[in-house]
């Protein structure tokens, strides 16, 4: 079945069946707008004024800033919102401003999290008056856009205790964290909390490891200089806090078993280790290897009712495609942009993410592929296009 298939009339979700039939209308947006003008988080003088970028955690339904030093590390139990604010001309002024905005939901973040974090998302872009790029970010398949941000990503096992539930780390008493230290597909250097065990490991990255009170990086024979000296930062950092010794060893020595060892692997003979990355591009799933499944969707009301209508199918897209009334769903293989028109109705900007979400639930569907799911999700308004999307639409 074709992914469009059940898409075409969508009146399950038509908002006038539900209590949320004022989504999208002016009183909706006139809402919106005046809860984002008192959000203490949007309020501090800078955002929309100033290019940056700025972090902000949920924490019990609030949007509570990150602190400046820890920009980049994030906790798997956790929701974040992230803004990226940059110039796209000559002047320093707030109407060259261009914004983009992250909401980035770790493995364990909480339902309540997460959608805290979607509508705070929503209600920040009111606040930039309706011109910002929304993306979703999944912490096991994050964007290259997202990466970009970031040339030190850290993340870390854990979370605040929000909502309906508190995220605790179980790992060992005697062990209390091993990190592995790798290059990202989009060439940041990342600090990732993995599971303490030898099956872990890997020959190109490093690894740290925090046991018996005592620190040991274990140097994989294959890993890059970069990757060394991050391991090194970071150990630094520890053994500022914690004043406890440090043993460096290279898998190339022969003590390099000692690290093995104590991750459980004591009668493990083997010599080289392939844990795949924690961080992966989606280029070797299936969903993403079809390089022809470049698809462009109509998302309308003019009948009544919402329609998802396919345009192109394995074409080349144009802007001149894309029609101002309306909002269009693209599928270019390893994400999914949706441009809504400066005239779409009310009901269509209100539902465009509801229908990404069916869609990529339905690729998965048919093409048997669990990262369907994890496919990134960013819409743009006309008039206001990133250039990710542009680069997006290039074949």
């Amino acid at each position: 079945m074709p992914p469009q298939d059940g898409l075409a009339h969508l009146k399950q979700y038509d908002v006038k069946d539900s209590n949320v039939e004022l989504i999208g209308t002016d009183i909706d947006h006139k809402v919106k707008h005046s809860s984002a003008a008192t959000e203490p988080a949007w309020n501090d003088g800078k955002i929309g004024r100033e290019s940056g970028l700025f972090v902000w955690r949920i924490e019990d339904f609030q949007v509570i800033p990150w602190p400046k030093d820890r920009t980049g590390q994030f906790y798997d139990g956790d929701s974040y919102i992230v803004l990226h604010t940059y110039n796209v001309g000559k002047n320093h002024e707030p109407e060259n401003l261009a914004h983009d905005i992250f909401f980035w939901l770790g493995n364990n973040t909480s339902q309540d999290e997460a959608g805290t974090a979607a509508y705070k998302t929503v209600e920040l872009d009111e606040f930039l008056k309706g011109v910002a790029t929304q993306h979703r970010e999944i912490q096991a398949q994050p964007s290259d856009t997202f990466l970009a941000l970031f040339p030190h990503l850290k993340i870390l096992s854990g979370g605040i205790q929000s909502g309906f539930r508190h995220v605790e780390p179980e790992i060992p008493k005697e062990t209390k964290m091993l990190l592995r230290v790798f290059k990202s597909h989009a060439n940041s250097l990342v600090v990732y909390e993995v599971e303490p065990t030898w099956q872990s490991l890997n020959d190109n990255d490093v690894f740290i490891l925090e046991k018996h009170d005592k620190i040991w990086v274990w140097q994989g024979k294959n890993c890059s200089p970069m990757e060394k000296a991050r391991a090194a930062q970071v150990v630094n950092d520890i053994t500022i806090a914690k004043h406890i010794d440090v043993e460096v060893i290279s898998q190339i020595e022969p003590r390099s078993g000692i690290i093995v060892g104590l991750l459980g692997g004591n009668n493990i003979q083997i010599s080289n280790f392939d844990a795949p990355k924690p961080i992966q591009p989606l280029k070797d799933s299936k969903i993403v290897s079809d390089s022809t499944r470049r698809k462009l969707f109509r998302i309308s009301d003019d009948t009544g009712d919402i329609t998802f209508d396919l345009v192109k199918d394995g074409k080349v897209i144009e802007m001149s495609d894309l029609d101002s009334n309306d909002i269009f769903l693209l599928d270019v293989g390893n994400s999914i942009w949706v441009w809504q028109g400066q005239k779409a109705s009310k009901r269509e900007r209100a539902i465009w993410f509801k229908i990404a979400q069916i869609y990529v639930h339905q690729l998965q569907k048919q093409q048997h592929d669990k990262n369907a799911v994890l496919l990134p999700i960013a819409k743009v308004v006309e008039g206001n296009e990133s250039r990710a999307f542009y680069r997006a639409i290039e074949v």
